[in-house]
């Protein structure tokens, strides 16, 4: 049976909310630059997620499925990783290269989550998704190169960008199945957990504060570039997967770029403008890319937040219990054959 309607709008819609996250993610690159001037790493790290912990303290939906406490443990790594290590280093980067340069290295995150997520969930690269990361890596090696031609410290602030990166794509992949909880208190709790461990090491570390100004700006720069991105990204990895939603979100970095360009930065030569064309025919083969085959489903039973009409849940529910629109409670799948475009969701985690 071939299905195609709404398996197909899910990809469209996993790839729009990938697109939004890398919206309100780029455009807050170049302005942390500027606005965490003069702060030390930890003190910025801990009030940019102050910030998208506060985004995240607003009424819920009933829809989605809660954490449960078997989720601890991941959410203190993911946290360590994507909400310490992670800003820490790319502050710390920022200061020692240009807003520009910073901004389009973010894309070796994309590269870095689709190998990750090709080793942890088998997540399938293909073709254009393989050519994708090569022309990304490439680019991402130019930008290392012009800085090591410029001075050392320039040098060293691509690699701590990289490190961030890399910290970033590890903190995607091992957050992947709290991409299926209620992506509002995922945010709340690792943005909280994370802006509490980053606090503590600026004390330890002797960090100044921030003026009034600095940080209300980095509070903002949180709520909307960690917060509401995290979000968006956690329901883009609900429906399309890990290196899919990596690889679309690494459209953020020329938004970044730009908007760096636009506030007078015009560090960069060629190697720059080369990384930013490799870059952007990676991010366009990952945009254009298809996947749909035939393929079977065996008998499960999980929960998750779902509907009843995506051709994949057909339970019954109790006399007097309707499904509604969205909701969450453990269910069972019987066996299925069907055929439909589809990424690597929840119900997608087959071989090939």
């Amino acid at each position: 049976m071939l299905k195609t309607g709404l398996q197909t709008n899910s990809l469209a819609k996993g790839a729009s909310y990938a697109l939004a996250a890398a919206v309100a993610f780029g455009a807050t690159t170049p302005l942390l630059q500027r606005e965490g001037h003069g702060l030390g790493p930890f003190v910025t790290a801990a009030l940019l997620y102050a910030g998208a912990a506060l985004f995240a303290v607003r009424p819920r939906g009933g829809g989605d499925t809660p954490l449960r406490w078997h989720d601890s443990a991941r959410l203190v790594a993911v946290a360590a990783l994507g909400a310490m290590i992670a800003p820490v280093c790319l502050a710390w980067g920022l200061v020692h290269t240009s807003g520009v340069t910073a901004s389009l290295l973010l894309n070796t995150e994309a590269l870095f989550t689709v190998l990750l997520a090709r080793v942890f969930w088998n997540e399938r690269i293909g073709r254009r998704g393989g050519l994708a990361v090569t022309l990304m890596a490439c680019g991402g090696a130019l930008l290392v190169a012009e800085g090591r031609g410029g001075s050392a410290d320039s040098a060293w602030g691509a690699l701590a960008v990289t490190a961030a990166t890399l910290a970033w794509a590890t903190d995607n992949v091992l957050s992947r199945p709290l991409a299926d909880r209620d992506p509002n208190r995922v945010v709340l709790a690792k943005a909280t957990l994370g802006a509490s461990m980053s606090l503590v090491l600026s004390r330890v570390f002797g960090e100044g504060g921030p003026t009034w100004s600095a940080g209300v700006a980095l509070v903002a720069c949180g709520a909307v570039g960690y917060g509401a991105s995290l979000g968006l990204y956690l329901r883009a990895q609900r429906l399309i997967g890990a290196a899919r939603t990596g690889s679309i979100f690494s459209a953020a970095p020329f938004l970044g770029a730009a908007l760096a360009w636009i506030l007078g930065q015009r560090v960069g030569g060629p190697g720059t403008i080369a990384a930013g064309i490799l870059c952007a025919a990676g991010v366009a083969l990952h945009m254009t890319e298809d996947h749909g085959h035939e393929h079977d489903h065996d008998a499960l039973a999980h929960e998750h937040a779902h509907r009843h009409d995506d051709g994949h849940h057909d339970h019954p529910h109790a006399p007097g219990d309707p499904p509604g629109p969205a909701h969450s409670h453990r269910h069972e799948h019987r066996p299925l054959r069907h055929a439909h475009a589809h990424g690597p969701d929840l119900h997608h985690r087959h071989k090939h």
